[in-house]
């Protein structure tokens, strides 16, 4: 007889994505889970564009969200109604998507339910948050460890961290990334570019995602090509980037674009996909380009390091960025380097095999919790 649970996705702000990766994540696995024959419920902010009540048999329960009034602060309500509203549910197992503002609630959470937390990066090291934010986050850290049943990690190197830093054990489960059949339904003329004629980033525009470096050494490169940057520039550091690069006719900032067939035809065309972030985990963007067979510029460090391997040009400063901008590309080696990373999501990340890993991983935390 099938194990039917009743699950419950805490930490994303909905379904379907139009956020980011953990959003993506939640889409996939509450829709794979349904399959396997789980319930699922998630919680989307009451701001998101969905409204019905089911999405593709899922339910979705909507939560007052104060983040477009409060910012950051806002999230911690959210988070709070959220839970507030799972310990009237029932559920076997809740799966809290991070930890940074759902964890100093930990008194609140249900008591007979088993609390998984998937740990995200180390969000206590980006530098876009000032020292006291930051000692926060670590110890909310600490608090999801300790408050939690059990703990998943979707990269070996905060794992490795993790199990070191706390001496729990930590199981690893990867992110996935979609493998794109589909023909291209639109034209590279429609979206104003040429194939292998430009090079692109998709990322936050935040310091630890290293886009000043990257667009630096291409502002100081001789290259004829285009650099397109996907991303929100209408605050902040992106704002700031816009107005300090707006000179350079060759850098287009489209601001950010969540259509999977424009992604898909943006990523598989460019000459090459530059890959900053430093700061944990395993970057839904990073696979997705991977998955795409796009040729990848890396920041040099130890997360990207892990998925990449030496399939990978790296770089660790504006200098290296213009090299690698201004050396040609032996073909065969570009070859080898897209070809293993592509076998490598296909054996790794594809999303059928992280529901099934999670499917089973659910199963076995409830039969254990039971004897």
């Amino acid at each position: 007889m099938t194990m039917q649970l009743k699950i419950g996705i805490i930490g994303c702000r909905g379904i379907p994505n139009n956020y980011g990766g953990f959003e993506q994540f939640a889409q996939y696995l509450s829709e794979g889970l349904i399959n396997k024959g789980h319930y699922v419920t998630v919680y989307n902010s009451h701001n998101h564009p969905w409204k019905q009540p089911v999405w593709k048999k899922v339910k979705i329960i909507h939560c007052y969200d104060a983040a477009n009034l409060l910012g950051t602060a806002g999230q911690f309500i959210y988070d709070l109604n959220c839970i507030w509203d799972a310990r009237k549910r029932n559920f076997d197992i809740i799966l809290f998507l991070g930890y940074t503002s759902s964890s100093i609630w930990w008194r609140l959470f249900p008591k007979r339910t088993i609390i998984i937390s998937n740990m995200d990066g180390l969000e206590w090291k980006r530098t876009k948050y000032l020292k006291p934010v930051r000692m926060f986050l670590q110890h909310a850290e600490k608090l999801a460890v300790n408050h939690s049943d059990h703990l998943i990690a979707d990269s070996t190197e905060i794992q490795s961290y993790l199990q070191k830093m706390y001496g729990k054990e930590i199981t690893y489960i990867s992110y996935g990334a979609d493998i794109n059949h589909e023909e291209n339904r639109i034209g590279l003329a429609s979206l104003n570019i040429t194939r292998q004629g430009y090079y692109i980033i998709i990322a936050r525009p935040e310091p630890e995602n290293n886009i000043t470096m990257i667009l630096e050494g291409f502002h100081q490169s001789t290259s004829i090509r285009k650099m397109i940057i996907l991303g929100n520039t209408q605050k902040g550091f992106g704002k700031y980037l816009v107005h300090k690069f707006i000179k350079d006719e060759r850098i287009c900032f489209t601001g950010e674009i969540f259509d999977k067939m424009k992604l898909h035809l943006l990523r598989t065309n460019c000459c090459m996909y530059f890959h900053g972030h430093s700061v944990g985990g395993t970057n839904p963007s990073l696979l997705e380009a991977m998955a795409d067979r796009a040729l990848i510029a890396s920041h040099n460090n130890e997360f990207n390091r892990a998925v990449l391997g030496n399939n990978a040009f790296y770089f660790s400063s504006q200098e290296e960025v213009k090299e690698l901008i201004e050396s040609p590309i032996n073909q065969e080696e570009k070859s080898k380097m897209v070809e293993y990373n592509y076998a490598r999501i296909i054996k790794y990340h594809s999303w059928q095999g992280i529901i099934d890993e999670y499917d089973a991983f659910f199963k076995t935390c409830f039969n254990n919790s039971n004897k």
